[in-house]
């Protein structure tokens, strides 16, 4: 049998699994009464670019009594050599299996890593299913935005944690340090759990279906709550935010310093999961989000920032951040990165501000190719001004714009689809066109084609799925109808969007399905070259549920779904009133311009920057 240090020179990039980088915090177990091992069911470089992970990591490692641990899904190689040699999963600055851990928290990023929790619990000694794990310790939960719609996982996971995580980590961990001391048993502690705010314990509900298969009702039981409200931060500049990140020994998705600028969005995109779970719009103020800018180039050497939101051109004083931000940029050679700009609100004045500092290509999301359609998933951005913001890129010195569409919308036509590739036309001509265009440079204007999925607590929420016949169909139709070699298109895996549907909106029966899948060999589905689909078909017809019904049927307003007995904040109503603009073709103003009463300034008082900061 092979030790750790000896399996770490067969592998690829054995610094995955060593921990030791700069700023990783490593305490002693015995001066600790709650070990937390925070997993990532992907790999580190993908996890380690995530700004959740950074932020809960550093708040848990904060206290004197906890010591939180990174834990990432090994790749094959590693596992397989795990396996052999008997070495369990376990977290990155001790060595430690993390079966020892009293706390094992997962973060649900997206639906396509499901298989990669259950094969983590397995590799670390764990049964996977909660009810086999009749003991206190360790207590598995999750958190993350999947958790908007929690029960594919619902047997397998203990707790979830609906909403933000800065204020009920603190709580949940101090109930663990109670319920340890006590000596209570699992069930206690769960039903404790369930009573405090933004945990939800999916044991203490029960299902029941009507004949046709739709759930009948959520019904609690015991202690827990009728509806489990998420959580939310009210105000962004005194929550906890880490002064330094832990600095990685290889490339990651993401290698720089985040700070955050604001949470939520205005715009009310109907598609868009992110815009509506994480309302209200909670802003952070320039001179913070500059201080907490600073502070992590000079703990990490990163020299780049990225100004992290969902629409960052909306973040009302980003004139003033970076008026602010520009001199020490410059000096110091730091770049400033404005990822998810909007090609509706990026005025002179901030191109002239990127201008000045180093620059990356600018991405812009128009969704769709023709105005109707984008009146539809309500985008609110006009052909002129998407044509505007590139030529004032091309003329600001930009070679490079990425263009971002989906394909399968509802209300969708093929003219939308040649309507993609006639707009990348549009812009490549915006370039051609500049008279002060950079010699000896050519543009480059990459489409991205994903598939639309609807998606919990969004209006489009009881939408279909597009079928793969009719998806392959549509794709075939861009390829032919782009005429320029300017314009590359990539597609995403329609296979795996049908996937990531039917988990989106799935309900416990799919446990079954999930299990299946792992035990067969599923793992990493989100990645190209581990994702079968052959293995998925067999798992649903093995366990007899059938995929289409979760994904192919449009939805009735008044069906109980699966996550009904969640709240986001978002009423139904407003939801539904949306749906219906959204098939008269009608657009809604965005939160600045007028409040369409979604109900989620409930969660935060009454209050939204979205009106306060107007």
């Amino acid at each position: 049998m092979l030790k750790l240090d000896e399996i770490l020179r067969l592998v690829q990039k054995p610094a995955r699994y060593t921990g030791g980088e700069v700023n990783a915090v490593v305490k002693s177990k015995d001066d600790v009464q709650i070990r937390y091992a925070f997993c990532f069911p992907d790999l580190y470089e993908i996890g380690m670019s995530h700004l959740g992970m950074k932020i809960l990591y550093h708040l848990a490692n904060s206290r004197e009594d906890t010591w939180c641990e990174r834990v990432f899904a090994p790749a094959k190689d590693m596992e397989e050599l795990m396996r052999q040699n008997g070495i369990k999963l376990f977290g990155l600055e001790s060595g430690d299996p993390i079966s020892d851990f009293d706390l094992i928290g997962f973060t649900l990023q997206y639906e396509l890593c499901y298989t990669n929790v259950l094969n983590m619990l397995d590799l670390a000694g764990l049964p996977v299913y909660s009810k086999d794990r009749e003991e206190l310790l360790p207590v598995v939960v999750a958190g993350g935005p999947c958790v908007c719609n929690p029960e594919p996982l619902a047997d397998f996971i203990d707790i979830f944690l609906p909403g933000e995580g800065e204020e009920v980590t603190h709580e949940l961990i101090d109930l663990l340090k109670e319920c340890k001391k006590e000596g209570v048993s699992k069930r206690e502690f769960l039903r404790r759990a369930a009573k405090i705010e933004g945990m939800y314990v999916p044991s203490l509900y029960k299902v029941e279906y009507n004949e046709n298969g739709t759930i009948a009702s959520v019904t609690p039981t015991e202690t827990a709550p009728e509806k489990v409200k998420k959580r939310i931060i009210s105000d962004l500049d005194s929550v906890y935010y880490p002064d330094k990140f832990v600095v990685p020994y290889v490339d990651t998705v993401h290698d720089r310093a985040v700070a955050e600028i604001f949470r939520g969005c205005i715009r009310g995109c109907r598609f868009c999961q992110a815009g509506y779970i994480y309302r209200p719009i909670r802003e952070k103020s320039a001179e913070k989000v500059y201080e907490q800018s600073r502070k992590l180039c000079d703990s990490t050497g990163y020299d780049e920032v990225s100004l992290c939101s969902l629409s960052t051109s909306d973040y009302t004083q980003i004139q003033k951040l970076l008026d602010e931000m520009l001199d020490w940029a410059s000096s110091n050679m730091i770049n400033v990165s404005l990822p998810s700009l909007r090609a509706d609100n990026f005025p002179k004045e901030l191109m002239e501000k990127l201008n000045e500092v180093r620059r990356s290509g600018l991405t812009f999301a128009p969704e769709a190719g023709t105005q109707r359609l984008r009146d539809v998933i309500n985008k609110n951005i006009t052909e002129e001004e998407i044509l505007s913001t590139s030529r004032k890129a091309f003329q600001g010195g930009w070679t490079a714009v990425k263009l971002y569409f989906m394909l399968g919308l509802p209300e969708e036509t093929d003219e939308d689809i040649v309507g993609i590739a006639n707009l990348a036309q549009k812009v490549v001509n915006e370039f051609y066109n500049n008279p002060d265009k950079p010699k000896g440079k050519s543009v480059t204007v990459s489409v991205g084609v994903s598939n639309f999925v609807p998606k919990p607590f969004t209006p489009f929420q009881w939408e279909p799925f597009c079928s793969l016949d009719e998806i392959e169909r549509k794709q075939k139709l861009l390829k032919e109808s782009v005429r320029t070699k300017k314009a590359s298109l990539s597609f995403h895996n329609p296979k795996m969007s049908m996937l990531e549907a039917v988990f989106a909106r799935g309900d416990r029966r799919l446990c079954s399905v999930l299990y299946t899948a792992w035990k067969s060999g599923c793992a990493f589905d989100a990645w190209d070259d581990s994702f079968d689909f052959d293995k998925w078909t067999s798992a649903f017809g093995e366990c007899n549920i059938d995929p289409d019904f979760y994904i192919l049927r449009k939805r009735d307003f008044d069906e109980v779904l699966p996550w009904d007995h969640l709240d986001y904040g978002i009423s139904k109503k407003f939801l539904i009133r949306e749906n219906e603009l959204a098939h008269k073709g009608s657009t809604s103003p965005h939160c600045r311009e007028k409040c369409s009463a979604c109900g989620a300034n409930a969660l935060n008082g009454g209050k939204c920057d979205a009106l306060n900061k107007a």
